[in-house]
């Protein structure tokens, strides 16, 4: 099989996968926001922190140096393995330690046994991470599919039936402890890993050398990202923080999960082709165009509708959080620009330059939090907007210069498909504005409106990025030859 039916199959397989975790996700979401208040949201928002930096010390960054690893041995896998599970247990035992302190830190004693119960996520995700490793680096993203799939319905419908009978912000407690148990559980059934148990300082300097520059550039991100939580939950109160983690989440929805879809079938397929700059470059391009034109249309959109898709599917106490979601999308708009951009330079084998644009761009992020400390929450969003927009130019500048893609060719690439996007958001927030329906009935309108748009426009101007798309559409779902351009 080629590389290009590889990345197609891989593409179709991840976006079922994503499709349908969303649409799961969603309903399952709509109906615990229905139940629950943004307050018992805010609570486990305050949390994710000290989670995301716990995952991010277990992952260390040895997922990709396997992957990138042209043939790892079973000692490389074994080595990862009891690393990931020994850093797990010790991120658990800090975090049950300083549980009492971050309930004081954020004056809601509630937190301690949260932490307590929920921690125990870090050890359960460890013990998968290095059996889910082949299946990604095979590119087998059917049993991917299957294995996230299945846990999130299993967790979020056990989520519904706590909430039902008025377990309150433990019912999103269990749904990440009942997820992390079911995934690790069907990784395993999938993946069948054959490695021992057995550690290898030869294998742990030479995954360790290249992924430690990652761990540290993640930490970074993570950090960063999840400040903003920090912030709030602090300064601010527990609804206003669930009203921010609900816009953010589905921002998210759309931009992260896009970003997740692509990143995790572009690196193992760019991997292969890392040494060919000519050959490289021409893939990159593509991915660049086609990534920033379902990522506009998809935020511009979703900025449109934000006031009929929060009342219509969660409700008027949620009411708040429309001008969040709003602004965060546009947000989302660079947040997969940004990574895939980073890719490159891990693709290369540059990771040192890597941590170091990391910390570069984390950096220009203090006015943000500055803002949103002495400003508040809508001007904080505002400021993060032109904080990715100078994340973006320092990235795509530094990945371009190793394939000989500057960042003005890059920014005439995707410029279209940006004005493009403004001009569907346009269409798409007029048609609200002129109807005086139900929000849900309204958002239906606007949906299909916008994807009618999309497409009949797309399709008579022949822009290049829908036509990708569509030749992929054609040859993996219709069965059809592939187009001529």
């Amino acid at each position: 099989m080629s590389l290009k039916q590889k990345t197609i199959r891989g593409l179709s397989w991840a976006f079922i996968d994503r499709f349908a975790n969303q649409i799961s996700q969603f309903i399952f979401g709509i109906i615990l926001a229905r139940l629950l208040s943004p307050a018992e949201y805010g609570l486990i928002g305050m949390l994710a922190i000290f989670f995301e930096v716990a995952d991010t010390f277990v992952m260390a960054g040895f997922s990709e140096a396997l992957i990138r690893k042209t043939d790892p041995s079973e000692k490389d896998y074994s080595t990862v393995f009891l690393v990931n599970v020994v850093t797990g247990i010790f991120f658990y035992a800090i975090l049950c330690a300083l549980a009492p302190g971050i309930s004081w830190f954020f004056n809601e004693q509630q937190l301690t046994p949260i932490i307590w119960v929920m921690g125990s996520t870090i050890i359960i995700s460890a013990l998968s991470m290095v059996a889910k490793i082949p299946l990604t680096k095979h590119m087998n993203f059917k049993a991917l599919a299957t294995i996230s799939v299945g846990a999130n319905i299993i967790s979020g419908a056990v989520a519904i039936v706590l909430a039902f009978k008025g377990w309150g912000v433990w019912s999103l407690v269990w749904r990440n402890v009942i997820y992390a148990i079911s995934s690790t559980a069907l990784v395993f059934l999938f993946s069948r890993p054959k490695f021992g148990l057995q550690f290898s300082r030869e294998s742990f300097r030479e995954i360790f050398g290249f992924g430690s520059k990652l761990l540290v550039s993640r930490l970074f991100l993570e950090f960063y990202n999840n400040l903003y939580y920090l912030l709030i939950g602090k300064f601010f109160s527990a609804r206003e923080l669930g009203l921010y983690t609900r816009a953010n989440g589905y921002k998210d929805m759309f931009s992260r999960t896009l970003h997740n879809v692509i990143q995790s079938v572009s690196f193992p397929a760019l991997s292969e082709i890392k040494n060919d700059d000519a050959r490289l470059k021409n893939a990159y391009r593509k991915l660049v165009q086609s990534t920033t034109y379902l990522t506009a249309i998809l935020m511009f959109g979703l900025a449109a509708c934000s006031d009929n898709f929060i009342l219509g599917l969660i409700g008027p106490k949620w009411a708040d959080a429309i001008p969040y979601l709003q602004l965060l999308s546009i947000v989302g708009i660079f947040y997969p620009l940004h990574y895939i951009n980073l890719n490159i330079l891990v693709i290369k084998g540059h990771s040192g330059t890597h941590l170091k644009v990391e910390f570069l761009t984390k950096i220009i992020a203090v006015p943000a939090l500055l803002t949103g400390y002495f400003f508040g929450i809508i001007p904080m969003i505002i400021c993060m907007l032109f904080t990715w927009i100078l994340d973006y130019l320092v990235t795509s500048s530094t990945s371009g210069r190793l394939i000989d893609y500057p960042v003005k060719e890059q920014i005439l690439d995707i410029l279209p498909s940006f004005l493009f996007a403004i001009v569907l958001g346009a269409v798409v927030w007029l048609a609200g504005a002129a109807m005086h329906f139900h929000p849900l009935a309204e958002l239906l309108i606007q949906v299909t409106l916008g994807f009618l748009f999309t497409v009949t426009v797309s399709n008579s101007f022949r822009i290049k990025p829908f036509l990708e798309i569509k030749e992929i559409v054609l040859q993996k779902f219709m069965k059809k030859p592939a187009l001529s351009n």
